[in-house]
């Protein structure tokens, strides 16, 4: 080993001899498979701190379970359909100036390169090599014999075979869909056209038609149940509201709503004329009829109204609105008089439709009054609304003035309420944006429903049953997110699965349209088994047939017919059936949290719909984000930490150690400059005690009489083998490097400060083995200084032994190191230089105090009364029985905060303190700087203060004599 630890120069050594051996290229074999994948890279810049930490989740899987003896495959594919690519080229074939900046600066693409990426082709192509150079370069254990992109024409076949079968079996149908569209350019948008508004989504809103004389006042609400409880609308005094012609699947009628909405209305699937301006004072003060229960409301006058925001009217709950409650109130004392209102508005009762967990009827009322919110523009009012609201969406039923809805859950009634609202007329839906958006060309953006479009038919219900039994038979890691997936399969609608332009594959029933780019993203998995056979030659475009994928994928049809349909021979056929059978399903599915809502689920949608069910996926793992000192990441504006900076920069072990330590599953990372450097120092400590052990040429020999120190190491390290592992199998990577590191580095040094040396081989053997998956490279090259001929790539991961756990030498020095810190503490606090320190063992009637609670704990009748009861019983221990009252709470505390375990071990081990402590007495001396003599509390020859009284079992009382000060 070199003398200093050289990241990039080992690296490199061991990527290249990984690729010469071939060991991550899989094939089927006698052993148990486990197949991982990971979400496909979309090729629009080069990869980021975000996909570094999925990925390598995923790296550090597939590598633990190889070395726990599975048979793995990990391959990866590039993701290239959709527009961004599109726009992308057409950006830089324009020089726009903030797209040259970003793409050169933060994506580090050469100034002389940049300006030649002015197509998709070229796009691609580029993007393609680096960003498997930066995974290579990371040291990912992937089968790049399966890598393809989704332009290739052998996917595209794939894709039109998946999609003819689907429309076969009735799951996509046409229809209207709502896009995001820019009303300057008459075109939709997509995320790379946008100037702001890019995390925006289409929020599917229900129309509620209140009614006056012969006119409509529509208010949007994402909530339609809280239609029961409206007791009057919002009018915003100062909007210019228009009278407009609404004609809807031939119903004519006649709407008020604000110039903004009007607008919005004439790019939704109905025919809207402009019949007149309607001054709002005309439309305050009026009484109007609720569509749903036939109650008559008033109209009132609202500042806080927003025309752009809905039909620019609002519908009021006071009963569970905070916002409404506090609006209302603060008119009872206002003059309405200007607007024909002269009643007592006091008088309007709230109505009460939602049972909410820990609130009475009123629960908006209730908290504004609990949190003292003193009226419509008090901070707090927002606060108030996001709790009630939570509340009543996950544990809020429906009461009996809802009718037949009564007793349903509020997070299940959406969609039933507006398909009932919708047909008799009382609503209709209605379109918006979840903030606004705006297109590059400085216009705002509208949602507009384009007709005729094809959909894939997710509200099937048939289909969400499927998905539903195919998700209650997963794993999903973390398991608090399988809620998350059941409110989406929930709520997802029939979504659109083709566009008119773009990079992809047309739809094979109607060619002008292309299929979307998270349509064609769904079961690719099955792909990669196909893509080796491509690759080695064996398929060529044309044997592609739809009998061939039927045979392969679903094992249909008579081998001699598809034989000669494909051109293929029947050995071959079988031979790629046979490599699917094996490798399928798959095992693990390790993606973000920010494609639960789309990709993830439309991988279970697929999947169900197209495969057997012992094809079904088995697991799905989920991880958060990473930003960046603080700042939210952005491909296309910044700022940007690309995974091949960050490895050329710290090298890829620290890369990947230290963005899988900074956070937990789906909590959110931070890269950090002084985080990653002080990880580098860390893995530098690791390096040299390799190195120093190597040289030393010491072998461990477990065989030797152990001393305690070397049983205290076995143990450790028996316990970080089982956390390991178990913190890997629950996808916890802060968890696993925390004990296969952190922990055992520490615990290393503490051995090596104890004195102990015999089994430094032995902890290395399994340090190294514990950390492969996380720092391979680092790993690689200890394990072959150790004198190893086979890679540790394919070693034996560390497996937990529970004969070589032993407590009372942990505990043993668990109390070796108490003492030693009581003692630094004491000199520290009082400053002193010490002389001489006496240690003072517990009494023998404490120790037995600590058997008795012990035996009380175990029987489940362990209280300070019953203990000092049964002590006090002992004739031996009575002559204590000033002393034991104060020491039996002070140990009954103890357990019940969680020191029983330390204790019980005391009690059932043979652990004699006195000793331990003279047999570390040379090692405390040499810590302190002083003479150390122990003594028993029983009868100490020398205690001038009377310290001995303060001796407790696992904690001896210290009395320090201090150097005389030389005059």
């Amino acid at each position: 080993m070199e003398p200093d630890y050289k990241p990039h120069e080992i690296e490199k050594k061991w990527q290249e001899k990984w690729d010469e051996s071939q060991i991550f290229q899989a094939e089927p074999d006698e052993r148990e498979k486990f197949f991982i994948t990971i979400p496909y890279p979309y090729l629009n810049g080069n990869l980021h701190a975000g996909h570094t930490r999925t990925f390598t989740i995923g790296d550090v899987v597939a590598r633990h379970k190889r070395m726990l003896g599975y048979n793995v495959l990990y391959p990866m594919g590039f993701h290239v359909t959709g527009t961004p690519i599109v726009g992308l080229a057409e950006l830089i074939a324009n020089r726009d100036p903030q797209t040259m900046d970003v793409y050169e600066r933060l994506h580090g693409i050469p100034g002389d390169i940049l300006p030649t990426l002015d197509t998709p082709e070229k796009i691609v192509d580029y993007f393609k090599r680096e960003s498997e150079k930066a995974m290579r370069n990371i040291g990912y254990s992937i089968d790049w014999r399966r890598k393809f992109t989704t332009t290739d024409p052998t996917y595209k076949k794939f894709i039109e075979w998946q999609y003819t079968r689907l429309e076969e079996k009735g799951l996509i149908v046409k229809g209207s869909h709502p896009v995001k569209w820019c009303p300057n350019d008459n075109n939709p948008v997509e995320d790379h056209d946008i100037l702001y508004g890019e995390e925006a989504t289409i929020v599917e809103y229900t129309l509620i038609k209140f009614r006056y004389k012969d006119l409509i006042l529509p208010c949007a609400t994402l909530r339609p149940e809280t239609t029961y409880g409206v007791t009057n609308l919002w009018v915003n005094p100062d909007v210019t509201y228009v009278k407009a012609k609404v004609t809807k699947d031939g119903r004519e009628e006649f709407w008020v709503v604000s110039r903004e909405a009007f607008k919005k209305l004439t790019f939704t699937d109905r025919t809207v004329e402009y019949i007149e301006d309607v001054p709002a004072k005309s439309i305050i003060g009026i009484k109007l009829t609720n569509p749903i229960t036939g109650d008559e409301v008033i109209s009132l006058p609202a500042s806080f109204v927003k025309p752009e925001n809905g039909s620019g009217i609002v519908m009021s709950v006071p009963a569970h609105a905070p916002f409404d409650y506090l609006a209302l109130r603060d008119l009872y004392d206002a003059d309405l008089s200007e607007y024909g209102i002269a009643e007592d508005l006091r008088k309007i009762k709230l109505i009460s439709l939602i049972k909410v967990p820990d609130f009475g009827e009123f629960p908006a009322k209730e908290i504004v009054e609990s949190m003292g919110i003193e009226n419509q523009n008090d901070p707090k009012a927002e606060e108030a609304t996001k709790i009630i609201y939570r509340r009543e969406f996950h544990g809020g039923v429906l009461k009996e003035i809802t009718g037949k809805y009564e007793g349903q859950a509020v997070s299940k009634i959406k969609d039933i309420l507006t398909r009932d609202f919708i047909s008799s007329n009382a609503g209709e839906t209605f379109y918006e944006f979840s903030e606004p958006v705006v297109c590059r060309c400085g216009t705002p953006c509208v949602v507009n429903m384009v007709k005729g479009q094809w959909f894939l038919n997710y509200s099937n219900p048939e289909w969400k049953a499927k998905v539903y039994e195919c998700l209650s038979r997963m794993r999903i890691i973390p398991e608090e997110y399988r809620v998350e997936f059941e409110n989406k399969i929930d709520w997802l609608k029939d979504k659109a699965c083709a566009r008119r332009k773009g990079l992809g594959t047309r739809l094979p029933f109607d060619k002008e349209w292309l299929i979307e780019s998270l349509g064609d993203s769904t079961i690719y998995m099955s792909y990669y088994i196909i893509a080796r056979f491509i690759e080695s030659g064996d398929l060529k475009l044309e044997n592609l047939t739809l009998s061939f994928f039927d045979y392969v994928l679903l094992g249909k049809g008579d081998l001699a017919a598809v034989s000669a349909d494909t051109g293929l021979s029947p050995e071959l056929l079988k031979e790629i059936r046979r490599h699917f059978n094996y490798w399928y399903p798959v095992d693990l599915r390790s993606s973000g949290k920010d494609l639960v809502p789309n990709h993830l689920l439309f991988f279970l949608f697929h999947h169900v719909a197209l495969f057997e069910e012992d094809k079904w996926p088995k697991a799905i793992a989920v991880n958060g984000f990473v930003s960046l000192e603080g700042q939210k990441m952005s491909k296309s504006k910044g700022p940007i930490l690309t995974m091949e900076n960050a490895v050329s920069h710290y090298g890829a072990d620290i890369t990947r150690m230290y963005i899988l330590s900074t956070a937990e599953q789906t909590q959110d990372a931070d890269w950090q400059r002084t985080g990653v450097e002080s990880a580098r120092r860390q893995v530098d400590r690791f390096y040299s005690f390799a190195k120093d052990v190597i040289e030393s040429r010491k072998r461990a020999d477990l065989n030797t009489e152990l001393k305690q120190i070397d049983r205290w190491i076995l143990s450790r390290i028996q316990k970080y083998i089982r956390n390991t592992n178990s913190a890997l199998d629950s996808i916890q990577t802060r968890e696993a490097i925390q004990n296969s590191f952190f922990l055992l580095i520490n615990d290393v040094k503490w051995y090596q400060r104890r004195g102990g040396e015999n089994l430094l081989y032995y902890v290395l053997d399994n340090w190294v083995r514990l950390m492969a998956p996380f720092t391979p490279h680092l790993c690689e090259e200890i394990w072959e200084a150790m004198g190893h001929k086979d890679p540790i790539s394919l070693a034996q991961y560390p497996l937990y032994n529970e004969d070589l756990i032993d407590d009372s030498a942990e505990l043993a020095e668990e109390v070796i190191k108490g003492t030693l810190e009581d003692i630094e503490e004491i000199i520290r606090v009082t400053k002193m230089t010490p002389q001489m320190v006496h240690l003072y063992t517990a009494p023998a009637w404490k120790a037995k105090a600590v058997r008795c609670a012990c035996d009380m704990q175990r029987e489940d009748s362990l209280e300070v009364g019953n203990l000092i009861k049964t002590l006090m019983s002992n004739p031996d221990l009575k002559r204590f029985g000033k002393e034991i009252p104060k020491f039996v709470q002070k140990l009954v505390s103890e357990f019940k905060s969680g020191g029983a375990d330390r204790y019980e071990v005391f009690a059932g081990s043979e652990l004699d303190e006195q000793a331990l402590l003279k047999e570390s007495a040379s090692f405390l001396e040499k810590e302190i700087g002083c003479p150390v003599e122990v003594h028993s509390a029983d009868s100490p020859a020398f205690d001038p203060e009377k310290k001995s009284r303060f001796a407790e079992p696992l904690r001896p009382a210290i009395y320090i004599e201090q150097a005389k000060r030389e005059e």
